[in-house]
């Protein structure tokens, strides 16, 4: 008797795995493989007219997100006072909103990555080719620098005396102390793209994937709530050099390449911890 009783408890203790969410039905391996890596190079895709789809889909979504960000930017620093604006929360949320947007629109197509430290990070882990990673980072940044060119072009005047919407450490910080706000930035946001689009979680759980931008959007936003007051919070290479561009002047420049390095270091290390702590991938290679 005392057998059985042991042999039920080890079942239960047994019968679902650890990394199964409460209120989910069983994992089992028959509703996902893992898919294989891709390759490092892939000249067909340059053949395809999806491939260029989804570049001029990166690019209209960033022009996108540049004009509406950098507009909302804009309408904050042109007023006398917070409360007669939209705020620091308002522009968190044009962020936060215009990332959830876009994502959902151009995700079928491209993958919605609308920045290059997504598809930096998404690149490390073997979920596109360096040629795609390579034309999308490139139309990124096309679609930034015009989409902060259009708002220049709405308000030239202006425009300069705001600072053009640019990137630089806010005084009272140090360099230090902006690249570490833009690594831990751009590691929380690319750490949820990869979380919110992981496809073992999509063979799981139908719902995730017509959830994705939301909490993608949401990162976006708090992380901006974070990091207005250090940085302006760049996280996205593209739109900090979109705003530069137009911008052009030396406090822009000054400290640009905390908004490359800080976000592909970021984008880099949250790589890693999915693919190694979270998923474990590279010990189930070794298993099989």
């Amino acid at each position: 008797m005392a057998e059985n009783k042991e042999e039920d408890v080890n079942l239960g203790a047994n019968k679902y795995r650890e990394t199964q969410p409460l209120g989910t039905a069983a994992q089992t391996d028959k509703d996902y493989k893992e898919p294989p890596p891709a390759p490092l190079f892939e000249p067909g895709e340059l053949s395809s007219w999806s491939f260029y789809r989804a570049g001029i889909a990166e690019f209209m979504a960033t022009f996108l997100f540049l004009y509406i960000t950098i507009l909302t930017v804009m309408g904050l620093k042109r007023s006398d006072s917070l409360c007669s604006s939209v705020g620091v929360q308002g522009v968190a949320w044009a962020f936060g909103g215009m990332i959830f947007a876009l994502v959902y629109c151009t995700a079928g197509i491209s993958g919605g990555h609308i920045n290059p430290a997504v598809t930096f990070g998404l690149f490390l882990a073997r979920k596109l080719s360096l040629t795609r990673a390579v034309f999308y980072i490139v139309m990124q940044c096309l679609g930034a620098i015009c989409g902060a060119g259009v708002v220049k072009g709405f308000m030239v005047g202006p425009y300069e005396r705001l600072k053009g919407g640019a990137n630089f450490v806010s005084p009272g910080y140090t360099k230090g102390d902006g690249l570490g706000a833009e690594i831990i930035g751009t590691f929380v946001l690319v750490y949820t793209v990869f979380s919110a689009t992981d496809a073992k979680r999509s063979a799981r759980d139908s719902h995730v994937p017509i959830l994705a931008p939301l909490p993608i959007g949401f990162a976006v936003f708090l992380v901006h709530l974070a990091t207005i007051p250090i940085t302006g919070t760049g996280i996205n290479p593209a739109r900090s050099l979109g705003a530069a561009i137009i911008y052009n002047k030396d406090e822009a420049w000054n400290d640009h390449w905390i908004f490359w390095v800080g976000p592909f270091i970021g984008a880099a290390l949250a790589a890693v911890y999915h693919q190694i702590i979270i998923r474990a991938i590279p010990f189930k290679s070794s298993r099989s």
